[in-house]
């Protein structure tokens, strides 16, 4: 088993797939178990997970995920995972009422992480999509406009090699016990 950091920072987004290598069942099924047992904001889970694996759908979603140029890597992803935000239950949605805070937003965040990297645990490549053209993802799927189709992972095995991660300095992100305004 792979220490957390040395996952994390192994975990990238990738964006060149083998288009000749389908993602196993097994692998499959392991990134959606991680994302089912994601913390959720008072336990709501407002998540439906769509994987799209058929073949023609997912040239479709593919275009869908192309939106306005952008994204054209979705066409070589064998698997493509749509989050679908769904309603808190009552006391999530209450507490997100007083405090303003939508927490399904950060709960579908929460989960997206934990598939991603799953996929890397399993040697998979993934790439978090938040621009594409929802009204088309959901006609393709058939999900109601009470529901909002909120991000989507390509999954598949990269063909991309590791790159560094370029990241700030913990001391530039972190502060002890007060906000201090950082000096640039």
């Amino acid at each position: 088993m792979t220490d957390l950091l040395t996952l994390i920072k192994s975990r990238q987004s990738d964006r060149a797939y083998d288009t000749n290598r389908p993602v196993e069942q097994e692998k499959l099924d392991y990134i959606l178990e991680a994302a089912r047992l994601a913390p959720s904001a008072c336990n709501a889970q407002p998540w439906t997970f769509v994987v799209v694996n058929d073949p023609a759908l997912r040239r479709q979603m593919a275009s869908a995920v192309s939106d306005m140029g952008l994204n054209h890597f979705s066409y070589q992803a064998p698997v493509l995972i749509v989050l679908v935000q769904e309603a808190p239950n009552f006391t999530s949605k209450a507490g997100g009422w007083i405090k303003q805070k939508h927490y399904p937003d950060t709960d579908m965040g929460i989960a997206a992480a934990h598939m991603t990297l799953a996929a890397t645990e399993q040697g998979l490549g993934s790439c978090i999509v938040g621009w594409f053209d929802e009204k088309q993802v959901r006609s393709l799927l058939g999900i109601p406009s009470s529901k909002r189709p909120l991000l989507i992972i390509t999954l598949g095995y990269s063909t991309q090699p590791a790159r560094p991660k370029k990241r700030k300095e913990l001391s530039e992100v972190v502060v002890y016990n007060a906000y201090k305004t950082k000096t640039r």
